[in-house]
């Protein structure tokens, strides 16, 4: 738990220091988050070393299309910051850091989120100011992966850890979401209820590659080690 708490604090400074920097100062921002998720990623087992790292290539390929291409969401400066794809891994790493401080009750942390995810897509569509019709989709879709997933412990953790960091970024300006997803005239929310919905694709993508991320990359060492006997 302590570990989700650092790397959630970590992403928070990065975020909030980031709405007062220029485009080239964001780098240093990258370099940070980089050198975080490196020590991050010493410190835990090959395979969850494995599944973060998928999802950090992952995610960037979905952060490029999803909004510099497509627009459904724009950054403050309107470029992908640096410090988003190391993020990327930070979050992977906080959410099933929250699913381990929980396995003895991981059944209470996926119901809590279950009923979170729900009540935020109804209110979506009900009570908030904003209409969230693609957010409820979302949130809909997150909440069968709960129930059915494979691993649903870690789609409950990165939930939680996504909702907040979203809520928190879009508050304090860092992204903002737009009225409607470009070309669809679906309303959604800033940010929209259902959001993590997409992370836990990124979850399921690298749950199924690290085993052949592990088996390439000791395939790779075996090479190299093989080298000057071969000279």
């Amino acid at each position: 738990m302590s570990r989700a708490l650092a790397l959630l604090a970590f992403i928070g400074v990065i975020l909030a220091v980031d709405t007062q920097l220029e485009a080239r100062a964001q780098l240093l921002l990258g370099l940070a988050a980089w050198v975080a998720l490196a020590l991050g990623l010493r410190a835990v087992p090959p395979l969850l070393r494995a599944q973060a790292l998928v999802v950090v290539a992952v995610a960037t390929c979905a952060e490029v299309v999803g909004s510099i291409i497509w627009g459904v969401y724009t950054y403050r400066l309107e470029n992908l910051p640096s410090f988003v794809p190391p993020c990327h891994g930070l979050v992977y790493l906080a959410g099933a850091s929250l699913a381990v401080w929980a396995a003895p009750r991981k059944e209470l942390l996926v119901r809590f989120a279950l009923v979170a995810v729900l009540a935020w897509g109804i209110a979506g569509v009900t009570m908030l100011p904003r209409p969230d019709v693609g957010g409820a989709m979302g949130a809909a879709l997150l909440a069968v992966y709960l129930v059915r997933g494979r691993a649903p412990e870690l789609y409950a953790g990165v939930f939680l850890v996504v909702a907040w960091l979203e809520l928190y970024g879009t508050a304090i300006g860092t992204w903002e979401w737009a009225a409607t997803i470009p070309g669809t005239g679906v309303s959604q929310g800033n940010p929209p209820s259902g959001v993590a919905s997409g992370y836990v694709w990124f979850d399921i993508v690298a749950l199924a590659l690290a085993p052949f991320v592990i088996r390439g990359g000791a395939r790779i060492r075996s090479g190299w080690r093989a080298l000057p006997d071969s000279a």
